[in-house]
Order: structure tokens, then C-alpha cells, then sequence
């Protein structure tokens, strides 16, 4: 059953980036950047975590789920280091993925070789 629902809630927050991409003049950058928002907003109001409490990887691992990542890091190093927690907290509770991203692309950058569109 948890398959499921991650699948369900994952699909969903897929679909309505592939619709937005459709349907309006948005780019896919600023879509990616809206979900990253998003989740960075109802994480800090603590939405996000229900979501992910209920839906496992299907919440996480989209871009909505780094974004209630960015903001439970930042939340929880300003309880520890009080100010300061608002610059290094979101990088710190985030590291891990932006490492696997890095690794990932320099990986395919070695394996293939660009083309032309010609």
C-alpha cells in the first residue's frame, strides 16, 4: 500500500508540473523553481510533513520535498545557532542530495558526449 500512495501523490505533483509545462508560457526552470518554493513555504508552515508522513518517497523526493527539506534544516539550526542558522541550515540539512546531484552529473558528463541539434 505504500507503493501506492507514493506512486499516487508522486504521479500527481508530476502531472501538474508536465500540465503547467503544457498549458502555459512557464518555463521548466521556473517551474522546478516554483516547486522548490513551495515546498520551502508549506514546509515552514508545517503542511509538507503530513504529506510525507502519508506519502513516504512520493513526497520526498520531488522537488517539493527538497524545498521542506531546505526548511526544516533552517528551522532546526536556528533553534541550535540562533541567527546564524538561517545561512548554513538549509545547506547542511540538504548536502547529501546536492552532493548525489553534482556526482550524478559529472557522471553523465563522462560517460556522453554532446551533439549538435543539427
Amino acid at each position: 500500500m505504500d507503493y501506492i500512495k507514493a506512486f499516487i501523490i508522486g504521479g500527481f505533483l508530476c502531472m501538474i508540473g508536465q500540465v503547467l509545462i503544457d498549458k502555459t508560457k512557464l518555463t521548466p526552470a521556473r517551474i522546478l523553481v516554483a516547486y522548490v518554493v513551495i515546498g520551502v513555504i508549506l514546509g515552514a508552515l508545517g503542511i509538507y510533513e503530513p504529506l510525507v508522513d502519508f506519502a513516504g518517497a512520493g513526497a520526498s523526493v520531488p522537488l517539493t520535498g527538497f524545498g521542506n527539506c531546505l526548511s526544516k534544516g533552517v528551522q532546526e539550526a536556528i533553534d541550535e545557532k540562533g541567527f546564524l542558522g538561517i545561512f548554513i541550515g538549509g545547506l547542511k540539512a540538504t548536502a547529501g542530495g546536492i552532493t548525489a546531484a553534482i556526482v550524478a552529473g559529472l557522471m553523465a558528463s563522462c560517460l556522453f558526449r554532446a551533439k549538435d541539434k543539427s
